[in-house]
């Protein structure tokens, strides 16, 4: 069985516990990715959000030939509670997943029996599902010290620099915070 993970934040240079077969491939599907998400260690990462403009993600192949096992290392990995398995995304699925419909028609141009990804929806001011706007999400990320925003500005640099949207751009243009 091919089952796939998709990728657009930090599983690109940490996928660790995951254990992937293939490198990360940048022809994933196009789907609509912000850094939207006030993480749990402080930094604005990466997530789907609605109206968002496309951005293509990437993809890899896990060592793994059972959906429940991916979707249980993804959560693992991303550390997820239990209590939310619709955080962790399946195609195919009965489950309707926001955007697993342009996801399933991908995995299906790719051969691939299944595909996971990570479906945390964006958080700001520590409420599940409200996105920042450029300004907000600027003033948050210049209101951090020490460690939390050494982190914060290394997420933002290691995302990869075709990951063009309009807030990484605002960060950039107030911050100077760009892709290394």
């Amino acid at each position: 069985m091919k089952i796939a993970c998709l990728a657009w934040g930090s599983l690109l240079w940490k996928a660790q516990p995951l254990v992937l077969t293939t490198p990360w491939y940048a022809d994933g599907p196009s789907l609509p990715l912000e850094f939207c998400r006030v993480g749990d260690r402080g930094e604005l990462s990466t997530a789907l959000c609605q109206g968002s403009p496309a951005q293509t993600s990437w993809w890899a192949l896990l060592d793994t030939d059972s959906v429940l096992q991916a979707r249980e290392q993804l959560r693992q990995r991303e550390q997820i509670d239990r209590n939310r398995p619709e955080w962790v995304g399946t195609a195919p699925s009965d489950t309707a997943y926001p955007f697993g419909a342009p996801i399933g028609e991908w995995m299906s141009t790719k051969g691939l029996d299944a595909v996971v990804w990570t479906a945390l929806p964006p958080r700001y001011a520590e409420v599940e599902g409200q996105v920042p706007t450029d300004a907000q999400a600027v003033d948050y990320l210049g209101r951090l010290t020490g460690d939390t925003r050494d982190h914060a500005e290394d997420y933002l640099r290691r995302v990869p620099a075709r990951f063009d949207s309009p807030t990484r751009r605002e960060i950039a243009r107030a911050l100077g915070w760009r892709p290394s």
